[in-house]
């Protein structure tokens, strides 16, 4: 493995994740034979503005680099000077993608084995507290001068390499790393490779966190190890720094697709990752509520809401809302002042809703009222059944189930080939609670609408079920 040509490589930049960043400084140097052969180096012009807060990093200003060449005037030095060589880099990722897009930028393909210092440290030097390069240059007494400038980080990771070649005297760990079906030249920095072989191809849930093992991203997937590796290949800024966060991958199997959605949903519900967005803010709905008054009248209104909960009925804009509220206290004779359909008025006095019956003057008995409000909110909630959804479970012979009561999710549970269910109310042992939400409202919706009821055993139909 000594023999191989290293490119030992580290570039400045002017930030603004993977595909916004223009160079700014690159410097390579050449090692073969574990002895350096050769060295590049240049300021570059990035044709744009740098941020203050990157030239507070590294020194480089915009006047700096006012006469530098630019990235496409040197391509060609760059291509010919790494031909041939191993490309190697602290965090090895960040430095290659952002150099391949520079020449992406120019038409051109730009593709180079690679290895990363940062795994090949935690693989040769285990242990330390740290693995940036600061930290790690400073536990086995490596000079590191010149800090965030491209030509003394790679002075630094140069010694650094010239150690782990020397740890792995026999070339078993460069060649494993170096091997096409290795991981390790794509898995971020932090990840061991163990980590993902343990991944099950199977559907459920994953969960990356960070280094204090908080959650910071949670998805759901047919094949949890297909699925987690699609992130580290994904070139995308956000898949790139999610990769860079997480220490550790934890999962849960379903057997069930759709379990492994509600699963999902409820882990953004509780730990709010940072990089889960699609569930953070949910769809503005619209409800029509009921409550109770300090008069003990059942009061209606439309309200915006996350949640389902004591929901009668939701809608997707408020003027649906209002427009069935207005429909309902016509229908039942109900009050408009009690369906917050006017305000600081003391008797109601609706442009068209005209048939109150006199809660509001003190003429109709609030028992007679509440019977009405009632009748009302019936009346939109014929749908509003309890049901099971049955579901494959994580192994063979086993089910899984999901439970909706009375229109609300109520959890999932597992039922093992060896119990046999014969009544609804069997299945409430084996459930795991939780919360119903607007999120999972629709999941299940979703799932009925595309798969009709062939996994559906409702209340009224209970039945032996053979597992």
């Amino acid at each position: 493995m000594k023999e191989k040509t290293y490119a030992i490589i580290d570039v400045e930049t002017t930030g603004g994740g993977i595909t916004g960043n223009r160079l700014t400084e690159i410097c390579i140097v050449l090692l073969k034979g574990g002895e350096i052969v050769d060295k590049y180096i240049t300021l570059l012009n990035p044709e744009k503005i740098i941020p203050p807060q990157i030239t507070s990093l590294t020194g480089i200003d915009n006047e700096m680099v006012a006469d530098a060449p630019k990235f496409h005037e040197v391509a060609d030095a760059i291509e010919e000077f790494t031909q041939g060589a191993v490309f190697v880099a602290h965090n090895v990722n960040f430095d290659y993608n952002v150099l391949r897009n520079e020449f992406k930028a120019l038409g051109k393909d730009f593709k180079r084995k690679k290895l990363c210092t940062v795994r090949l440290s935690r693989k040769l030097i285990p242990g330390l507290f740290s693995y940036s390069l600061g930290k790690l240059c400073s536990s086995i007494n490596i000079p590191l001068e010149n800090r965030h400038r491209a030509e003394g980080d790679t002075d630094a990771t140069v010694i650094l390499f010239q150690r782990l070649l020397k740890l792995d005297e026999g070339g078993e760990v460069m060649s494993s790393f170096l091997h096409p079906r290795s991981k390790n030249a794509t898995l971020p920095p932090h990840i061991p490779a163990e980590q993902i072989d343990e991944l099950p191809e199977e559907p459920g849930i994953y969960l990356f966190k960070d280094r204090q093992h908080k959650i910071i991203y949670a998805g759901k997937a047919k094949n949890i190890q297909k699925r987690v590796l699609s992130h580290f290949y994904d070139k995308k800024s956000k898949e790139y720094h999610l990769g860079q966060e997480t220490s550790f991958i934890d999962f849960e199997t379903t057997g069930s697709e759709l379990l492994a959605l509600l699963l999902e949903a409820d882990y953004i519900r509780k730990h709010y990752p940072k990089y889960n967005r699609a569930q953070k803010k949910p769809a503005r709905t619209y409800q029509i509520i009921s409550y109770v008054n300090q008069r003990g009248i059942i009061q209606l209104a439309v309200g915006q809401t996350k949640q389902v909960r004591d929901s009668v009925q939701t809608f997707y804009n408020r003027a649906q809302a209002q427009e069935m509220l207005e429909t309902l206290c016509e229908k039942f004779c109900l009050c408009p002042k009690y369906c917050t359909l006017q305000s600081n008025v003391k008797i109601c006095s609706h442009y068209r809703i005209k048939n109150c019956e006199g809660i509001c003057t003190g003429s109709e008995s609030v028992k007679d009222y509440n019977d009405k409000v009632k009748m009302a909110i019936a009346s939109l909630n014929p749908a509003k059944q309890t049901y099971i959804i049955k579901e494959k479970g994580r192994e063979p012979g086993e089910q899984a189930f999901i439970a909706i009561k009375e229109g609300r999710y109520q959890g999932y549970g597992f039922v093992g080939a060896d119990v046999q269910i014969c009544s609804f109310e069997e299945y409430e042992p084996f459930l795991k609670l939780q919360e119903s939400t607007f999120h999972t409202h629709q999941i299940i919706n979703s799932y009925l609408r595309k798969n009709g009821e062939s996994n559906v055993l409702r209340k009224q139909e209970e039945a032996a079920i053979s597992q």
